[in-house]
């Protein structure tokens, strides 16, 4: 890794600079990893005077540079000492929580945003605003955390504001990557999560509309209609809503020989996919626009999004706790039920693991509903 300390000339309007406004130069690092790979920049909230007027600006430059030096040629010595093996005394003091805040910040655009975030203001309800360096965080601490995730969010040892078990066990799981990802990068010596288990998940039932009730829906009118359409679109396409959220039309092609497809990168995963579709899915998507145009107006989905989505789903006489990941599982419980094999939902769905495809047969297994339709019926 190479570091550069460059200059950025700030740019000053006419109107200011006839009122004698001063012209200032930020300083800033660049980080350069090497060949194809991405470039960093970090700011140094440092300034030198464009053109001194006088000797104190000309001393201030002076001292300004050689402050910037000083810390370029500590960041130095730092990526050394790292790319030879060593732990950085200086990364190791940094407070964790505000280390996973710089995680929470690189997921931003990504489905799991919101469940980094909610693990993030957990850890500070839990370090009660505290600065907690990574070199400290051991056994006792995660196991304290561990237990605050399980037993109550706001009272220690009591069930007040308890967690759903599945929820702990997935705010547990960041923390435990978070420090996973500190121990890779060589900022604490050893990696305490590895010797903590982890908070095991429960079965729950997942919430599913069926090609009725999808039709019932289709028919009715929302409060809030890119609400639906997003709802009736990941129903037929199996798609997250951070996917259909950042598809363009340019993402949907069609071929003679195969039809319609989308062609796609998952947020969650990151992997490249392509998802045959029918012709009517696209027609349902609208006309369609500029290539780089999105097909699905803006929505920041919101607690208040899905509580209209709820409020729409049960005015139309369907007693479902629905929200829009329930489209996801309405494509895969209704592909399992018109007998697409585990393999190809898996396929569709982009899962990295059958296990997880595995969880949908769970929904409707048909063999377990023909079975309990051969009990003879009992005459009283």
């Amino acid at each position: 890794m190479k570091i550069y300390l460059l200059k950025r000339r700030g740019k000053l309007s006419k109107e200011n600079e006839q009122k004698g406004r001063v012209r200032k130069t930020s300083l800033y690092f660049m980080y350069h990893f090497g060949p194809n790979q991405k470039r960093e920049y970090e700011f140094l909230d440092l300034f030198l005077f464009d053109k001194p007027k006088n000797q104190i600006e000309k001393d201030h430059n002076k001292q300004t540079l050689q402050l910037a030096e000083t810390l370029k040629a500590k960041k130095i010595i730092e990526a050394q000492t790292t790319a030879h093996g060593f732990i950085s005394k200086v990364k190791s003091k940094i407070c964790f929580v505000s280390y996973f805040k710089t995680l929470v910040n690189k997921r931003d655009s990504t489905g799991n945003y919101g469940n980094w975030l909610s693990a993030y203001r957990h850890l500070v309800k839990y370090t009660e605003g505290k600065s907690i360096p990574l070199e400290t965080v051991d056994d006792r601490f995660l196991e304290g955390f561990k237990e605050y995730l399980l037993l109550g969010s706001t009272k220690r040892g009591s069930a007040t504001n308890k967690l759903n078990r599945n929820s702990a066990s997935s705010y547990f799981n960041k923390v435990r990557a978070a420090l996973r990802e500190a121990f890779q990068q060589k900022m604490i010596m050893e990696n305490p999560a590895m010797r903590i288990k982890a908070i095991k998940g429960q079965d729950s039932h997942r919430e599913y509309l069926t090609i009725e009730e999808l039709q019932i829906l289709a028919k009715a009118e929302c409060k809030v209609p890119v609400l639906k359409k997003l709802l009736l679109a990941s129903a037929v396409t199996g798609f997250r809503y951070s996917d259909l959220k950042n598809l363009i039309w340019e993402n949907i092609k069609y071929s003679e020989n195969d039809g319609y497809y989308i062609q796609y990168t998952q947020q969650k995963t990151g992997k490249a996919e392509v998802l045959p579709v029918s012709a009517h899915v696209i027609k349902m998507f609208g006309d369609r626009k500029e290539s780089v145009e999105k097909v699905f107006d803006e929505l920041k989905y919101s607690a208040y999004n899905n509580k209209i989505l709820k409020d729409f789903v049960k005015a139309n006489g369907i007693n479902k706790n629905i929200s829009l990941h329930c489209g996801r599982h309405s494509y895969a419980s209704l592909q399992i039920s018109l007998g697409t094999d585990i393999f190809t939902v898996s396929k569709m769905l982009g899962h990295s693991s059958i296990k997880t495809t595995q969880i949908y047969t769970k929904i409707l297994d048909k063999n377990k509903i023909q079975a309990a339709a051969k009990i003879p019926e009992l005459f009283f």
